[in-house]
């Protein structure tokens, strides 16, 4: 294995990497966005990719099968703050964007959509004055998301308390309108059925016909990714997983089933500098 790159603590995720870069071509690299490819920062509409993330990607995307954003982000929104359209060397790059049911790709620059589910729209219509009946903390705020809407908590006095005073009764709104209830970190979103990351990377992966996948994520939104990686891997395709975890917030549940654990933003552009330099010398 190069040396630049980190060394990963499970069997599995040497074996994942080690195929990686054996056949690079039959690789898929896919990442999700918020607290990957950018940091986590109090306004959503503030994040933007790390500096260092579109080089990196541009580096690699060349010499993989395919470089695939996987987020809950409408697919048009991630392609804007990650700064991915027209730039040199992304023509193997996609967004899966609201979990899979749009997609943009790179080589057209359009982006393809399933029908939006009816219950969004409701939902939508009635969050504020749900919110204001129920008595929410001051502080939590609506993001309007397109497929889909999310509670914020982050601003709240007590964040994890607003978070946690929350997630019932908005479980059963989502509920009501036929959609679910996705928590997150201090977040909290009402989505369609049916729509995760974990079956959109499946999905993705089938569709090339990868023999190899890596996928990174920091967040609970991320762990039907992992899932769908460690079915995969049960079926026989090689597969590496890494957690994006700052300093000052991780999730167990995803530093617990990662294979390789990097430090944030910054730690998966490291990453990926690694994977480009150790295809081009494989």
């Amino acid at each position: 294995m190069v040396s630049s790159l980190p060394h990963p603590t499970t069997a599995a995720g040497r074996d994942g990497l080690a195929a990686l870069l054996a056949r690079p071509e039959k690789a898929v690299v896919a990442l999700d966005f918020d607290g990957t490819l950018a940091e986590i920062v109090p306004d959503p509409e503030r994040a933007r990719a790390h500096p260092g993330a579109v080089p990196a990607l541009a580096a690699l995307a060349p010499k993989v099968a395919a470089v695939a954003v996987v987020t809950g982000r409408p697919a048009g929104v991630a392609v804007r703050y990650g700064g991915f359209a027209g730039v040199p060397g992304l023509e193997h790059l996609v967004v899966l964007g609201h979990y899979g049911a749009e997609r943009w790709d790179a080589v057209t620059g359009t982006v393809h959509a399933a029908a939006p589910h009816p219950g969004v729209a409701s939902v939508r219509a009635e969050l504020p004055g749900f919110l204001d009946r129920i008595g929410a903390w001051p502080g939590t705020w609506i993001e309007e998301k397109g497929r889909a809407v999310a509670v914020h908590t982050r601003r709240a006095d007590d964040p994890q308390g607003a978070f946690e005073a929350l997630k019932g009764p908005l479980g059963d709104l989502a509920t009501h309108h036929g959609l679910v209830l996705e928590p997150g970190r201090l977040v909290l979103e009402l989505r369609p059925p049916g729509m995760d990351k974990g079956i959109a990377l499946a999905d993705y992966v089938r569709e090339l016909g990868a023999e190899s996948v890596l996928y990174a994520g920091d967040d609970l939104g991320d762990l039907p990714a992992y899932a769908a990686v460690e079915k995969l891997r049960s079926d026989g395709m090689p597969g590496l997983l890494v957690c994006s975890a700052s300093t000052t917030e991780s999730v167990p549940d995803l530093t617990d089933r990662a294979d390789l654990t990097v430090r944030g933003p910054a730690g998966v552009v490291a990453l990926l500098e690694g994977l480009a330099g150790a295809v081009q010398g494989a």
